[in-house]
């Protein structure tokens, strides 16, 4: 759909935002907002400010690119009497980060609320509408971050944003354009969810077409017997039920010496692989951190095609993840955090055994066998895998068997990456539909 120009276009005066309609003004935020500022995070370790609070104190994790309704955090009365910078601001309000993880993300404040440091509040009486100055930072964000300051933690600070010169039509407009984007983009995310709905079906499927080959097989004539685990079921007749300790040659963990932040880019330099080098089934040998040059490398702590690598410490969802080495990377080592299976050659192929460990019953299973105080980081010992019940078919079927999953997962793939392709592109024309609205190149008064 294609929209059409302004009839007079002028020069805005600011470079990168170019020509402007030529009845739009430009003006500078600290003059078009009456009140923008920011808060403070009061003392932690003072529970007097946090206990039975019910003052809404937003943080930037908070903030969604969306309208807000709650934010995860409260504090009380005295934390705002004993800290001057911590000012209540209305609904309607208009928030974006300033640094951190979240810098440049935005949110539409739908109750009063204060904040922490970290956010920067448009409010009060406004030559500019906060819905339209929400879409404006939304489409320029990138343009936005690239004027931060700050090495290690890149700065869109207060002065910065003050000094920020928006050029916008008369309110009435300005609440036309944002009506419109409303729309517009409305119908642009509903998109995006039918192909992130489509993405989860996908990996559902997939997930069962793994499950079914690996403990049911691929020839479903095949007659069956009980494995003698409940939660395993019914198994091939002529597969083995068998524990994992007597199928691997070795089991081992590696080093995590003090690396730096940034991996091995030359073959010169040894790299310590990451805990999430396993994530998602597939071995990503970019996943590591290079080795300072002041410590001695281990060798034998490199990695060998074949070698099954299983997450020893993760989140509960990631914790037992498993993939294997596709060839050889004599200088990456593996870290403290992975353990490093291999089998007897002639009895069980890793891949089929990575596969098995990926199977919804034995996710099951590795998730209950997980011990640590902290969600955010669980363990497995390495019985947790040994002690694994498998049922193994003959070497040579476990082969056929992954032959057949390579083929069939290739076409999940191929859907989930299309449907990846798909969001990227919707997205892209969300980003250029509003930045093309709020910056004036095109006209939606009458869409």
């Amino acid at each position: 759909m294609s929209f059409p120009r302004y009839p007079e276009y002028k020069d805005s005066g600011v470079e990168w935002l170019g020509d402007v309609p030529g009845h739009w003004e430009v003006w500078k935020l600290s003059h078009a907002f009456t009140q923008i500022g920011s808060g403070t995070t009061p003392k932690t370790e003072n529970r007097k400010y946090y206990d039975g609070g019910d003052i809404p104190w937003v943080n930037t994790g908070d903030l969604n690119d969306g309208e807000l309704d709650e934010c995860e955090k409260r504090i009380t009365a005295l934390a705002i009497a004993d800290h001057s910078s911590l000012k209540t601001y209305p609904a309607g309000s208009l928030m974006i980060a300033m640094y951190g993880a979240t810098i440049g993300k935005l949110a539409m404040l739908n109750f009063a609320a204060t904040v922490n440091q970290a956010c920067c509040v448009f409010a009060g009486k406004s030559e500019i509408a906060s819905k339209f100055m929400f879409y404006w930072f939304l489409g320029l964000r990138q343009q936005i971050i690239s004027l931060a300051t700050g090495g290690g933690q890149p700065n869109i600070s207060q002065d910065i944003l003050r000094s920020l010169r928006v050029a916008s039509p008369s309110i009435s407009e300005q609440t036309q354009i944002a009506a419109f984007l409303d729309r517009e983009t409305a119908k642009i995310d509903a998109l995006v969810a039918e192909q992130r709905r489509l993405m989860v079906l996908l990996k559902e499927k997939r997930q069962a077409v793994i499950s079914h080959a690996v403990t049911q097989g691929m020839n479903p004539a095949a007659p069956m017997k009980p494995s003698g685990i409940e939660w395993l079921g019914d198994v091939p007749a002529h597969w083995e039920v068998q524990k994992f300790k007597y199928l691997t040659r070795s089991i081992e963990q590696g080093w995590s010496p003090q690396c730096e932040g940034y991996p091995a880019e030359t073959e010169a330099e040894w790299g310590v692989l990451k805990v999430g080098c396993v994530n998602g089934g597939i071995f990503r040998p970019s996943e590591n951190k290079v080795l300072p040059v002041e410590l001695e490398p281990i060798p034998a702590l490199g990695i060998v095609r074949g070698d099954l690598l299983v997450s020893r410490a993760n989140t509960r969802e990631l914790v037992g993840s498993a993939a294997v080495a596709e060839q050889n990377y004599p200088r990456l080592m593996l870290c403290d955090k992975l353990y490093r299976l291999r089998f007897n050659s002639d009895r069980c192929s890793s891949v089929f055994a990575c596969h098995y460990l990926g199977s919804t019953a034995v996710r099951g299973q590795i998730e209950l066998g997980a011990t640590g105080a902290s969600a955010s980081m669980v363990n497995i010992p390495q019985s947790a895998i040994l002690e694994l019940t498998i049922a193994v078919p003959p070497f040579k079927e476990q082969c056929e068997i992954v032959t057949a999953l390579d083929r069939e997962l290739a076409k999940f793939d191929t859907l989930t990456t299309e449907a990846q392709r798909a969001i990227d592109l919707l997205q892209e024309r969300r980003t250029a539909l509003i930045s093309a609205a709020v910056t004036g190149q095109i006209d939606v008064r009458a869409a």
